[in-house]
């Protein structure tokens, strides 16, 4: 602009003031530190009782148990047709610890596929048990006589369940439940016939199972653990049984886990640019909630020690409809004592408020530092949104005992490690290179621990997108 030349306003008329663009060329910013919308609230990380290791490892001891093919069986699908893999058949209790590929091989070829609709009744109460049911896809309900003769739902079967493993073992099995195809259901089937053909002629599985026959049954309380003897409101002078406690001969070892990434910053950057906040300060502080983001992440889904993976199969469980009801969170709470608190994606959370109101139930709230917390029988819901969701717009939702007192669910760190700024958390400072780059090391150490199964249930195929 020359000397002497009017300034105008947007109006057209001659500005009488000095203007805010030229004013703040001379005042100072205000400036916030930076945002990062990764963070979550990381209720998992706060909630999760943090047990301090000593070199790296955490043993957990527990009582011998005695547990037979409690697994699920993998399908691979060409087409319409379906076949079982071969080694998948270990998960049979009668073919536990079996280990010949071709006779597995054979029993495989021998599963016949068989595709069920809705509401179809797939085997029938009382009748003889002919065969093992392979569960390849599909939800299947295990329907009994409830107390006053009416038809009761005794369970939920999914993908990769099976049902009528004792045909194999002893032909006068019988159906205890009727089971019925929730949805369409395909299903491979092993009969009992297919099956004794198969161990005539082949000498390896009847040895294995006149081994099987022949192991005297051991006396278990209901979780499969070796009884112990007691002896109870005798009088006189009788016999007071003998016993011990034995121990698992190879308890599972937790190591823990690590996440680590280096911060690279200029010396340039931080000499020069730390008014009014420090540069290494506040990129370390947002590449530390990034690694605690994925710290949580792998607590939830590691295939080593993450809960979902880590949780039971008989502690997982189906919903009746699909949906989150109460009636399934009721479930999911019978099957431990002391439920500490629930893990769920914020979606599941809604998608239970929704089967509420339908009900017209209103969750009671508690303060946890400040937040709002819906509750379910007294126990929180946390929202957590490292539980993945499927394409198929369902989810799961995590129920936990916590603590070593209390036989649950652990975190696993080690303290005290070197340039430590927390608990298993430390920031290394590496050197600086030839292009005048500083570079620390961040490195997170965490693992998680399950002492006893039922301390960790999982609700399953949570349905979060029907609305009706």
């Amino acid at each position: 602009m020359s000397v002497g030349e009017e300034v105008r306003t947007d109006q057209g008329k001659p500005q009488q003031s000095l203007g805010t663009a030229a004013a703040r060329n001379l005042a100072t910013t205000t400036k916030s530190v930076p945002q990062m919308q990764e963070i979550s609230s990381r209720w998992l990380l706060r909630t999760l009782p943090w047990v301090d290791l000593q070199g790296g490892t955490y043993r957990v001891n527990r009582r011998l148990t005695y547990t037979v093919g409690d697994g699920r069986i993998t399908f691979v699908k060409t087409g319409d047709q379906v076949e079982v893999i071969p080694a998948e058949l270990g998960e049979l209790p009668a073919l536990r610890s079996y280990e010949d590929d071709e006779v597995l091989a054979e029993l495989a070829r021998r599963c016949r596929q068989r595709d069920f609709a809705p509401g179809e009744v797939i085997t029938s109460f009382g009748s003889r048990t002919e065969g093992v049911y392979l569960l390849a896809h599909g939800r299947v309900e295990k329907v009994g006589t409830g107390p006053y003769g009416d038809d009761a739902v005794l369970g939920v079967l999914a993908d990769g369940a099976y049902f009528g493993e004792d045909a194999l073992l002893d032909p006068e099995a019988i159906w205890e439940y009727t089971a019925r195809a929730d949805t369409a259901a395909t299903v491979l089937i092993l009969s009992r016939q297919d099956f004794e053909q198969v161990a005539g002629r082949s000498d390896s599985l009847r040895a294995h199972l006149e081994r099987l026959r022949s192991i005297p049954a051991q006396r278990t309380n209901k979780y499969g653990e070796k009884e112990v003897e007691l002896a109870a409101g005798h009088s006189g002078e009788p016999d007071i049984p003998h016993t011990f406690v034995d121990y698992e001969p190879r308890p599972r070892e937790y190591e823990l886990s690590i996440a680590q990434t280096v911060l690279r910053i200029h010396s340039r950057v931080a000499d020069l640019y730390n008014q009014p906040m420090n540069q290494t300060e506040q990129q370390l502080r947002l590449t530390v909630e990034a690694l605690k983001e994925r710290q949580e992440h792998e607590l939830v889904n590691n295939r080593e020690f993450g809960l979902l993976h880590n949780c039971e199969y008989d502690q997982r469980l189906q919903p009746h409809d699909g949906v989150p009801g109460p009636d399934d969170m009721d479930e999911l709470l019978s099957r431990r004592r002391g439920t500490k608190l629930f893990l769920a994606h914020p979606r599941a959370i809604a998608a239970f408020g929704r089967e509420l109101n339908k009900r017209g139930l209103v969750p009671e709230t508690i303060d946890i530092a400040g937040n709002r917390i819906p509750t379910w029988r007294g126990v929180p819901i946390y929202p957590c949104n490292k539980i993945p969701v499927s394409e198929a717009r369902t989810t799961s939702i995590i129920a936990m005992r916590t603590g070593e007192a209390e036989q649950g669910v652990v975190g696993l760190r080690q303290s005290g490690i070197p340039d430590e700024i927390e608990p298993s958390l430390s920031v290394r400072f590496m050197g600086i290179n030839e292009q005048a780059v500083i570079k620390y090391l961040v490195t997170a150490y965490y693992s998680a621990a399950v002492l006893v199964p039922d301390a960790l249930g999982v609700l399953e195929n949570v349905e979060i997108g029907r609305w009706r």
